[in-house]
């Protein structure tokens, strides 16, 4: 049994947690933490049966019975936690991005590598049904090698300012799993990104310093381009889909929506819109990719989603916000870094 604490027990940290009572049999969580602990958090945690609820995160990370750490904190906690917990020789799964820094990234996969332990980026979407079989379809060569990806992510709703000005933009934020699913998708390393990006759903966005409307295009080393289209609103619901096409074929998957039913009138044919939320959309792949991480923990497998992935998809990020401010394609060889 791999017994776990969660350090930020905010709604993702709260959607881990269920994830292990209710999925994760190997494993259970034995703690929460979080600065903002309340009673209604202590009731969550009686509800779930876990023993303990701290403020202070350190009581996690010192306790010799928890093997293993959540951490689904705010970003700029998660190297400095990433360190601490591996001194401490616990596995550690974090959630995306794992720093905006490249620097601070590479300091914590040192001390993960000193420590031996198992290490586990939170990308989600790679453990999605549909998009594990749009990958397994491009890696089986049935469109032989991949020419073009595009991908869709449209959220149904912005994120509010507070959140903006401290997650590191959209790309940082949101375009970062779409990153990640293009190199997942086509099997290769970006060698080029160009942006273009505009406020056009709330003006409030962009004199924060961000977008909220995004194309960006993506060169690969193997020759590929992918298309990567981000909206931080879409009137009708969590908008998620991708294509791969190829030489002999193409590959596509569609929105989840709440039922398959397609009602065909005088006045027009009309479908359920997609699923509205991102909880609604991707819970089963939530559930497999802390399964995945706690095989790997107890078995010491080979993580599915590696500290160099969470790497690579930032600096990808970082080079998508260079090229919009820049207004010109930028070389992955201008962004530093690398883990070997």
């Amino acid at each position: 049994m791999l017994n776990i604490g969660i350090i930020g027990a905010g709604r993702i940290g709260r959607v881990h947690c269920e994830c292990v009572a209710r999925h994760v049999p190997q494993a259970k969580v034995m703690a929460l933490a979080d600065p903002l602990a309340d009673n209604s958090l202590r009731a969550f945690a009686a509800n779930m049966g876990i023993p303990a609820v701290y403020e202070d995160y350190m009581r996690i990370v010192g306790d010799p019975d928890i093997g293993a750490v959540l951490i689904c904190s705010p970003t700029d906690t998660h190297t400095r936690i990433i360190v601490e917990a591996a001194r401490a020789g616990k596995h550690i799964f974090c959630e995306k991005p794992v720093d905006i820094d490249v620097a601070r990234i590479e300091r914590a996969a040192e001390a993960v590598a000193k420590a031996g332990v198992t290490f586990q980026v939170g990308f989600n979407r790679r453990f999605d049904n549909n998009f594990k079989a749009l990958r397994e379809a491009v890696a089986s060569g049935r469109i032989g090698r991949p020419h073009i990806i595009r991908i869709t992510s449209r959220d149904p709703a912005p994120p509010p300012l507070s959140y903006i000005a401290a997650s590191g933009g959209l790309f940082m934020d949101m375009a970062i799993h779409d990153f990640d699913m293009a190199r997942f998708i086509c099997g290769s390393e970006p060698a080029e990104v160009y942006a273009a990006g505009a406020a056009l759903i709330d003006p409030a966005i962009g004199a924060a310093g961000d977008v909220d409307t995004a194309v960006t295009t993506i060169k690969f080393e193997s020759g590929a381009m992918a298309v990567i289209d981000n909206s931080r609103k879409a009137a009708y619901g969590y908008d998620q889909r991708a294509e791969a096409f190829g030489p002999e074929g193409a590959v596509s998957v569609s929105n989840n929506t709440k039922s398959t039913a397609v009602f065909s009138g005088a006045d027009g044919v009309v479908a359920e819109k997609p699923l509205y939320f991102f909880l609604e959309r991707y819970m089963q792949s939530y559930a497999d990719e802390i399964r995945a991480f706690a095989d790997a923990a107890v078995n010491g497998t080979p993580p599915a989603v590696t500290m160099g992935d969470g790497l690579a998809a930032v600096r990808m990020a970082l080079a998508a916000a260079r090229s919009l401010a820049q207004n010109r394609p930028v070389a992955m060889s201008e962004i530093a870094g690398g883990i070997r």
